[in-house]
């Protein structure tokens, strides 16, 4: 089995040669297809599908701001990208996305891992829209897209699992790749398709919960608390995290006894949570 530096060496080269493809669930993927193809969704419906995965998503970005298409100002979101785009561009780019991307796990290890991420993303996603919008003045469709592509540099691993059957054989090694590589391959991902840089680090740094950037909140803070929120009540090691040693929290008012699910004003989250997940 490769290790783990080898087995980034050659996932570094399929990003860096352009060969790298994110996968995208099943019914994701046919449920984006179809509401591209109806000609009476709006353009902020197609926006919201599209925003309900991340791979879709880091793509059509991608493609709002290559040099076919990049305008005077850099792309932050999916409305702005459909905006710049026009609805029948991004039909014809997000079909031919859909189709090249749509993932059809061959082992229950694969498939259970990526749709772990999907809905954990999707919810870290809608919490730090929310506390955006509670505590800070960044932008909300910024923080929902830090949200929805933090975890990104796992969909490679996953990709490139199959192809292993000894790595699916071994799900903590599987694992420990996965924990170690994401944030690295993350990062190299956004940076290599042109996000912005605040956003290719909450790839890279959401998992540095000693992490101190200054007085400032910006989204990697935002991402770190969101994942934090979201393990709330469950088995998962940061479900005990004390907010107190996190300097993102203590930035945004929540250290102590103060909780994020506490705070009012949290009334939006599941709607939110329920127009990403579909």
């Amino acid at each position: 089995m490769l290790s783990a530096e080898e087995f980034y060496s050659q996932l570094i080269k399929d990003i860096q040669s352009n060969q790298l493809v994110l996968p995208t669930l099943p019914e994701v993927a046919l449920k984006v297809r179809d509401t591209v193809e109806n000609e009476d969704v709006s353009a902020k419906e197609v926006a919201d599908v599209i925003s309900t995965d991340a791979a879709l998503s880091a793509r059509l970005i991608q493609v709002a701001n290559s040099p076919m298409y990049r305008g005077n100002k850099q792309i932050e979101d999916i409305q702005t990208a459909v905006a710049r785009l026009g609805f029948t561009t991004t039909r014809d780019i997000v079909t031919g996305l859909v189709m090249q991307q749509m993932f059809q796990a061959t082992s229950e290890v694969t498939d259970k891992r990526l749709r772990h991420i999907w809905e954990h993303s999707t919810q870290v996603a809608s919490i730090s829209q929310v506390l955006c919008s509670q505590f800070t003045k960044l932008k909300k469709d910024q923080a929902m897209l830090a949200g929805l592509v933090h975890d990104i540099g796992a969909l490679p691993i996953l990709v490139a699992a199959e192809d292993m059957p000894e790595l699916l054989e071994d799900e903590a090694t599987l694992d420990k790749l996965i924990k170690e590589l994401h944030p690295r391959l993350g990062k190299m991902i956004l940076e290599s398709w042109h996000f912005l840089p605040e956003i290719s680090a909450v790839a890279a740094e959401h998992e540095d919960l000693s992490r101190n950037s200054g007085d400032e909140i910006d989204y990697v803070d935002l991402v770190q608390v969101a994942n934090l929120q979201s393990y709330i009540g469950t088995n998962h090691p940061l479900a005990s995290v004390n907010f107190d040693d996190v300097p993102a929290c203590v930035k945004l008012g929540l250290g102590g006894d103060v909780n994020v699910v506490d705070m009012d004003g949290f009334e939006d989250l599941d709607d939110i949570q329920k127009s990403l997940l579909g």
